[in-house]
C-alpha cells in the first residue's frame, strides 16, 4: 500500500447561515479535499477546513503546503508507516488541518484494507453519538427560534452556545431565554472564544450559576496566564480548553497549569492518531473531554463522529456533529442524517466517504 499520489483540491460551499462568534464569523465552507492515492487502488479521503483567526490557515496555504511540502515527503510510504509520516510532517511546524486530514486519509485506507469500519480500529465503544448543535451569535429571540426548530426537526437535546459578545450581559439574557424556553432537561454550555477577560469571564459565570450550564470553553485567552488560572480555579463547573489545546504538549502544559479542567477534541486538528494521545492523556489525568467542531462539513463530521464513537470516554457527552444542518450542500453522495438527536458511523470498509464528481466538480476551485 506504497503511496503514489496526494491530492488536495480546494472547494467552496456556501453556508445557508453564517455562523458567527466572538474570534470571527464563517459565510463559505472554503475546505480541502484530501485523497491519497496507493499502488493497491485504494484511496483515503478526508478533509482541511482553513480556519485563519485560530490557527493561521487558509485554503490556499493549506494546498500549498500539501503539495509542496507534505506530498513530496510522503511519497513512496505505506500507510501503515504511520510515525514516519508523522515523523516527516512534524518537519513542517503548524498547518494542524493539513496534517490532520493527511492522517485521516490514511487512517480511511487501513480501514478499507482491513475491510473494517475506521471506528472499530480505532475502538469500536459504540456506532453512534448524541449530537450538540452549536448556535451563533443572533438577536435573542432568533437563537430561542433556532434551538427550537433544531430540537423539534432532528431530537437534539443538547446546546452549544457561542458567547463572547460585549457587554456581557446580552449573552448571560441570551442563557436565560434559551434555558427558559427549552427547559430544565436540555443541556446548555457555554463557549467565548476568548472574547471576554478573565473579569467578564467570573461575572458571566456568576450571573448564569444558576442556568445548569454543562462546561464553560475558552471564555478568556490563555495567553491571559494568570488571569485565566485565576478564572478557572473559582469556576463552578469544568472549563474547557480548546483552541488553546491544539496538541497532546498543550493539553499538558493547560491541565498542569491550572488553566483548563476539560479537553476539547477536534479531529480536524489531530486527526486521530494525535487525537488518541490527547484522550488517553486526559483518561489518565482523569478529565473530561468533548468532541468538538471546527465548523466541518459532512465529510469531517463523519471523521468526527468515527473517532468520537470508537472510545467510551469521547462517546460520553454529545459531540458537536451538526454545523453541516448550516451549508447548502456538501460533497457526499449520501448525506448525513441526525434522528433522534444521534448521528451514526458509516457501515462498511474505511470512513464511508463516498465523493459525488458531479458536486465536486461544481464546487471545486482549482479548474
Amino acid at each position: 500500500m506504497k503511496i503514489v499520489k496526494v491530492e488536495a483540491i480546494p472547494f467552496a460551499i456556501p453556508y445557508a447561515k453564517p455562523l458567527r462568534f466572538a474570534s470571527g464569523e464563517v459565510h463559505t465552507a472554503d475546505h480541502v479535499l484530501v485523497r491519497i492515492h496507493t499502488d493497491e487502488g485504494l484511496t483515503g479521503t478526508a478533509e482541511a477546513p482553513p480556519r485563519p483567526y485560530t490557527y493561521g490557515e487558509t485554503q490556499e496555504s493549506i494546498v500549498a503546503v500539501i503539495d509542496k511540502i507534505f506530498a513530496p515527503q510522503l511519497l513512496g510510504l505505506t500507510a501503515l508507516e504511520r510515525e514516519a509520516v508523522h515523523e516527516r510532517l512534524d518537519r513542517t511546524v503548524g498547518n494542524p488541518t493539513a496534517k490532520a486530514a493527511i492522517d485521516m486519509a490514511l487512517w480511511d485506507i487501513l480501514g478499507q484494507a482491513a475491510g473494517m469500519p475506521v471506528s472499530g480500529l480505532l475502538g469500536g465503544y459504540t456506532d453512534r453519538m448524541r449530537v450538540s448543535h452549536m448556535v451563533g451569535f443572533a438577536p435573542t429571540e432568533a437563537m430561542v427560534a433556532e434551538t427550537q426548530r433544531i430540537r423539534d426537526t432532528y431530537g437534539i437535546t443538547t446546546f452549544k452556545v457561542k458567547v463572547g459578545r460585549r457587554p456581557y450581559t446580552q449573552d448571560v439574557e441570551a442563557c436565560r431565554a434559551l434555558r427558559e424556553a427549552l427547559g430544565p432537561d436540555v443541556e446548555l454550555y457555554i463557549d467565548g472564544n476568548r472574547g471576554w477577560t478573565a473579569a467578564e469571564s467570573a461575572r458571566v459565570l456568576r450571573e448564569t450559576a444558576d442556568l445548569g450550564l454543562t462546561f464553560a470553553e475558552e471564555l478568556c485567552p490563555a495567553d491571559d496566564v494568570l488571569g485565566r488560572r485565576w478564572l478557572v480555579a473559582q469556576s463552578p463547573i469544568p472549563f474547557i480548553a480548546d483552541e488553546s489545546a491544539t496538541r497532546a504538549a498543550d493539553v499538558t502544559r493547560e491541565l498542569l497549569g491550572g488553566s483548563a479542567t476539560a479537553i476539547s477534541i477536534k479531529t480536524a486538528r489531530t486527526g486521530f492518531t494525535a487525537s488518541q494521545r490527547v484522550l488517553h492523556e486526559c483518561e489518565g489525568l482523569g478529565v473530561d473531554v468533548v468532541m468538538g467542531n471546527q465548523i466541518d462539513g459532512q465529510i469531517g463530521t463523519l471523521c468526527a463522529v468515527a473517532f468520537g464513537a470508537a472510545h467510551r470516554t469521547s462517546a460520553r457527552y454529545a459531540g458537536e456533529l451538526s454545523n453541516f444542518l448550516d451549508m447548502t450542500d456538501d460533497l457526499l453522495t449520501e448525506p448525513l442524517t441526525i434522528e433522534n438527536g444521534t448521528l451514526r458511523i458509516r457501515e462498511g470498509a474505511g470512513l464511508g466517504i463516498d465523493i459525488d464528481p458531479q458536486k465536486l466538480a461544481r464546487y471545486r476551485q482549482d479548474r
